[in-house]
């Protein structure tokens, strides 16, 4: 019987002593120098050459990532740009992150009807069973796009559940424009996000789905960047885990996103992407340790763990 995810989140947030997650999102024409420029991985435009760079970049950013952090979301879109290369990546970057024990989210956004959705639940949450896939791993997690209802969510919740893993279904998104929709209200006053947040928590609560920690299996995505309209949603859902992206690049502050936390730290994951991986752009990190990136991305997440620790205060 695998291990359920939501006891496996608790315990790797409690053990890295903060709720702070870092995404892949790797750019070729952001790489580092000192990658681009070897002779083998200098040409952007063979796909061979730009997938080994991005390959070499993100195994050596998670090496300097996993002893400080729970998780790592890594974001296939920008794999998918390479096709087949890009995805053979991918995978290989879920099996490093795997031997570095990191808690890992594919951040897929797959969703369709009920027939079709069972397909990509099977395509990105189970290990595969087939000849020749046999070491492949899929992620420990992933996230969803819940738009077309029950059907196209609970293909993946009962996956994960036969597979000891999670889904993070889309609820509120951290960009500008989500509000013109997002919050759009029915007659009631009910906004559209706090429809799909209340779909998704039903499914979130059924007893099948609910770890020894309390928390389920089945948990949202809400942007850092609405506290305004979204604050409710912790005490609400209870049992449910939430992934919030928008802090750093996008704007969010850490009071912003710790207030998807209780107050032991567990309940979110706060995740940040370019402020970290791209930290060797930022002056005040090129001012102290120069061309040296790794030790500007360990002091990134130095950083912004103490930077949440600091806004956690306000809920103890």
């Amino acid at each position: 019987m695998p291990s359920h995810f939501a006891d496996r989140l608790c315990d790797a947030v409690k053990s890295k002593k903060t709720s702070l997650a870092v995404g892949l999102d790797p750019v070729y024409s952001r790489l580092p120098s000192s990658i681009k420029d070897h002779r083998d991985m200098n040409d952007e435009f063979d796909a061979a050459a730009a997938v080994d760079a991005i390959f070499d970049f993100c195994t050596q950013a998670m090496r300097i990532i996993a002893p400080m952090v729970p998780a790592v979301k890594i974001n296939i879109a920008f794999f998918e740009k390479y096709l087949w290369e890009g995805i053979e990546t991918y995978y290989a970057l879920i099996s490093e992150a795997d031997d570095l024990g990191l808690e890992i989210i594919g951040d897929v956004k797959r969703g369709d009807i009920d027939h079709t959705a069972k397909l990509y639940a099977a395509a990105h949450l189970e290990n595969p069973q087939l000849v020749g896939l046999e070491d492949t791993l899929a992620p420990d997690a992933i996230t969803v796009n819940g738009f077309a209802g029950v059907e196209a969510i609970e293909p993946f919740a009962d996956m994960a559940n036969q597979q000891g893993k999670g889904i993070f279904v889309w609820v509120r998104s951290s960009n500008a424009g989500a509000a013109a929709i997002q919050d759009f209200a029915d007659a009631d006053g009910q906004m559209m996000y706090e429809k799909i947040a209340e779909i998704v928590g039903q499914i979130a609560g059924e007893a099948e789905r609910i770890g020894s920690s309390g928390y389920s299996n089945v948990g949202m995505v809400v942007g850092g960047t609405a506290p305004k309209v979204t604050t409710a949603l912790r005490q609400k859902y209870d049992k449910v885990w939430f992934l919030v992206p928008g802090y750093g690049s996008q704007g969010a502050t850490a009071a912003d996103c710790v207030r998807f936390c209780k107050p032991d730290g567990t309940g979110a994951l706060i995740n940040a992407s370019r402020s970290i991986i791209y930290a060797y752009e930022k002056p005040k990190y090129k001012e102290q340790f120069g061309d040296d990136w790794k030790k500007c991305i360990e002091q990134a997440v130095i950083d912004a763990k103490v930077d949440l620790a600091n806004a956690m205060q306000t809920l103890i």
